[in-house]
């Protein structure tokens, strides 16, 4: 990385957002400039290692050489078609993504939100059309503490108050289960019902990862009712946790999955819907649509996120370094650390409020020079990029020890 990009202080250029800016987020208090791998650089130079990953939007870490090339190649030669034409790219974009998925069909988008909304959309026309749930009857079972995203749809099933406070009414057709409770889920399904919609691990929960055997009965338990299982894989996919897929931790295969974040490679937004060729199908021209969903740019980054997944290295790397997340966590329980939950290079940290806040915590390791994002209340998220060395992950487990025993 070579010297910042602007004369203006960190300090200047926050004062400067207030004013224009909406006050949708809450920062810390540094102003990026720069990145490359695991590591990013303020408007003054300093250096911080990374631990949020854009909420494993950057799981192959900042610039990735490969994924940079594509992009270069392609701004060269064609950015954008709409879908009113056909590209040379997102045929093998949309090939490529489903054999790694092992499913069919894609339907690409932009943003994870618009590919929950698609997959809603998708599920309802399919018990329409398919399983021949009355119209305007379908109804989707969701589980409490999920996070889908922020449209005015998903946050009518959001059990956060902060999230639906103001923004009624609300859409109907979705029933709310506690997470991890095959008998509660169960007793929600009934012949209306299109679709379960669960994320294999609660991200935005903290973290929160399911008992053994849950996913393999969500998966058995749709089968037998007869609707469709949506794994939103948003940030728990693509490597995040050990495996291409959280659900492959169980060899389970559902029937739609829901993919963004690393699919654009930190790069572009890219999402999609995935999944099996009889579901997809319902949706029929002028039904769906996105503008700059499937653009020629985001499939050939799209198509070499794939290529770097397709090797497994990716995958090797989060489920050996996750071991030593989990050793260097297991270490600071009862050191201010209750205890936290990780899978792969993902982790949860339920900090002792005696220490801190999770965003108290997270404004003093940012003066250690490490970036970590909190969530409800003192819990704090873990997901470097997945090019993260041991010796990097072993700084940053250090700067928490150390910002805890601070007096």
């Amino acid at each position: 990385m070579t010297a910042p990009v602007t004369t203006r202080t960190s300090a200047d250029l926050i004062r400067a957002e207030e004013p224009v800016l909406a006050h949708n987020y809450h920062p810390l208090p540094v102003v990026v400039a720069r990145a490359e791998g695991t590591w990013v650089e303020d408007v003054e130079g300093r250096r911080y290692l990374d631990m949020l990953a854009g909420y494993s939007a950057l799981n192959f870490g900042h610039r990735h050489p490969a994924l940079i090339e594509a992009a270069h190649r392609q701004l060269n030669r064609l950015t954008l078609t709409s879908r009113a034409f056909h590209n040379d790219k997102l045929a093998e974009f949309a090939e490529r993504l489903a054999e790694l998925t092992g499913l069919d069909m894609v339907l690409p988008m932009n943003t994870g939100a618009e590919a929950v909304e698609s997959g809603i959309k998708v599920a309802r026309k399919w018990a329409y059309d398919v399983k021949g749930v009355p119209a305007d009857q379908a109804t989707i079972v969701v589980a409490a503490e999920n996070f889908h995203g922020r449209t005015t749809t998903i946050v009518s099933f959001s059990t956060d108050e902060t999230a639906r406070a103001g923004f009624g009414p609300f859409t109907p057709g979705f029933r709310i289960v506690p997470y991890n409770d095959l008998a509660a889920l169960e007793a929600a399904i009934d012949e209306t019902t299109a679709a379960v919609l669960l994320e294999p691990i609660q991200g935005e929960a903290g973290v929160m990862i399911p008992d053994d055997g849950y996913l393999t009965g969500v998966r058995e338990l749709t089968r037998r009712k007869g609707c469709l299982f949506i794994a939103d894989e948003i940030q728990s996919g693509l490597g995040r946790t050990g495996r291409t897929l959280a659900v492959d931790h169980e060899s389970v295969v559902p029937d739609v999955l829901l993919l963004g974040k690393a699919l654009g490679g930190g790069i572009v937004p890219v999402s999609a819907v995935v999944a099996r060729r009889d579901v997809l199908s319902v949706l029929r021209p002028g039904e769906h649509g996105s503008t700059f969903g499937g653009n020629p740019l985001a499939a050939a980054v799209g198509t070499a996120v794939v290529e770097l997944l397709e090797t497994g290295e990716f995958q090797h790397r989060a489920s050996e370094l996750g071991v030593v997340l989990r050793d260097g966590l297991t270490e600071l329980v009862g050191k201010g650390v209750l205890g936290f939950r990780a899978r792969g290079l993902w982790a949860g940290v339920d900090i002792d409020p005696a220490f801190g806040t999770g965003r108290e915590i997270g404004e003093r390791l940012l003066r250690e020079g490490v970036l970590v994002k909190d969530t409800h209340g003192s819990t704090i998220r873990l997901a470097p990029p997945l090019t993260i060395t041991a010796d990097e992950l072993t700084g940053a487990l250090g700067a928490l020890e150390k910002v805890l025993t601070r007096d």
